[in-house]
């Protein structure tokens, strides 16, 4: 089985996490899944920028990326945090591979608004970067930078990376491993299940926002691009991995609805 896991900087931020996540996602191969990781970064992204006197700068949820911001885009989600997350890896057996959306052109962008600087939207991906190094027995890790076929260089949101990876991939999960319990209804009650159709009534009412209303955005394009199922679900809990790979019922699962 092919699964996609998005990681959120959050979990990513502390050795012991990294570690623990690591130790459940090198497990999943001699299970016979085959696992591609994408990870944000955004919170050392901030944090980096700030000890360098750079403010950042927020249009819709997403970061205005001037020549500076890109700079340290490469420097944190292509290099501190995904080596952080390769060496973890490696650590606990597993023979992970890091990359971004730029090595073999596995996703191509282009410039989202002219507004947000060097922020992309991907048009496309080349599946098969993955599926060599899957096939060669390696968990790829992918950080959340885009290129363009003119040497540019683009700053993509995690979430969208992952859509884009899983879809191309043909991943039967795509799991979003975050800092939440999962998606809360009006009345703030966790939700186990939602159909894409549910999900977007809960943008619609105004019950998700802010970075909610983006997972669910990107759950729902996931589904539409082929992907099986996709879970919303808290990356801190114990086992969250080997849980949510065995069906169990956390956070928050997506799925299309039978006709």
């Amino acid at each position: 089985m092919k699964v996609l896991i998005k990681l959120g900087g959050t979990l990513l931020d502390s050795k012991e996490s990294r570690s623990c996540l690591a130790a459940q996602i090198a497990t999943l191969r001699g299970a016979g899944i085959k696992p591609v990781v994408v990870h944000g970064g955004g919170k050392q992204m901030t944090r980096f920028l700030a000890e360098r006197g750079v403010e950042s700068k927020f249009v819709n949820g997403l970061r205005v990326t001037s020549p500076d911001v890109i700079d340290a885009v490469l420097k944190v989600f292509a290099g501190s945090v995904n080596k952080e997350l390769v060496a973890a890896l490696v650590s606990q057996g597993a023979a992970a591979v890091g990359l971004s959306g730029i090595d073999g052109a596995l996703a191509e962008a282009r410039q989202m608004n002219p507004e947000l600087g060097a922020v992309g939207q991907i048009v496309s991906t080349n599946p098969e970067v993955l599926e060599t190094l899957v096939g060669g027995g390696f968990v790829p890790v992918v950080a959340c930078v885009a290129g363009d076929r003119q040497g540019n260089i683009y700053n993509v949101n995690a979430d969208q990376m992952a859509v884009a990876c899983a879809a191309g991939y043909g991943a039967a999960k795509l799991l979003f491993l975050t800092d939440v319990d999962g998606v809360r209804g009006a009345d703030g009650t966790s939700l186990k299940e939602l159909s894409p159709e549910e999900a977007k009534g809960l943008i619609a009412a105004g019950v998700a926002t802010g970075g909610m209303e983006a997972k669910l955005n990107s759950a729902c394009a996931a589904l539409e691009h082929g992907v099986g199922e996709v879970v919303i679900a808290p990356g801190a809990a114990k086992d969250i991995v080997r849980r949510l790979m065995s069906g169990e019922a956390v956070g928050t699962r997506l799925a299309r609805r039978e006709a």
